[in-house]
């Protein structure tokens, strides 16, 4: 019987924690205040009363992303970053640029699922199931098509044709975070152990110190 009354105590306790908590932000908005050099896990309110609307604008996502470099893509991000008014508002847009054949490498957003849309050209997409089963799950997408990348898994994009394509992501954070793999794996600092690498890749360690000096 006090087993069963210790059970009941805990069930109430944790139901009241779970109601107790906030559902919804507070307050209409929460914009970010860049001067404060207060630390808190998202970004301090400026004064509601300071607020004017171009904190929450921003100009640009119709302009081409330089796509002249290494991958052949550019990702122009409007985060919280880009718009204080996203703060505490869980989401953010980004504009992704292709050149022809060009991809957006395999990354992962730690704190956020993205939704895709392709705008213009052709499209390969995909992404990777957690382990042990490591699935790849892709498809290719033509103008209009989307397609959802879930939270944290590896994903990738690459356009499959001679024009240029263009993509629309928007994310379900005000700070979605990327990391790209290639370059946390071989460009980190300090760099990882080639011995460590060497055996997690299963290949030469010349070859991890030839791909660590691209990075």
């Amino acid at each position: 019987m006090a087993s069963r009354v210790l059970i009941l105590a805990c069930l109430a306790m944790c139901c009241s924690l779970i109601f107790a908590s906030d559902p919804s932000s507070l307050q209409d908005f929460c914009v970010a205040d860049s001067n404060s050099s207060v630390l808190v896990n998202g970004l301090v309110c400026k004064d509601p009363k300071l607020v004017e609307p171009n904190d929450f604008f921003f100009s640009g996502l119709h302009l081409p992303g330089n796509t002249s470099n290494s991958v052949g893509s550019r990702v122009t991000p409007v985060n919280v970053a880009q718009i204080p008014g996203l703060n505490s508002l869980g989401i953010s847009i980004a504009r992704v640029d292709y050149a022809p054949w060009g991809i957006n490498p395999p990354h992962t957003h730690p704190r956020a699922t993205e939704i895709l849309t392709v705008l213009e050209g052709k499209l390969e997409v995909g992404f990777v199931t957690s382990n042990p089963e490591n699935r790849l799950i892709s498809k290719l997408l033509q103008k209009g098509d989307v397609f959802v990348f879930p939270k944290g898994l590896v994903h990738y994009q690459k356009n499959v044709d001679n024009w240029n394509a263009v993509a629309i992501a928007t994310l379900s954070s005000q700070n979605p975070g990327v990391i790209t793999i290639a370059n946390s794996v071989f460009g980190s600092k300090p760099k990882i152990s080639a011995d460590i690498l060497t055996k997690a890749f299963q290949v030469d360690k010349n070859v991890i110190y030839n791909v660590q000096s691209k990075f």
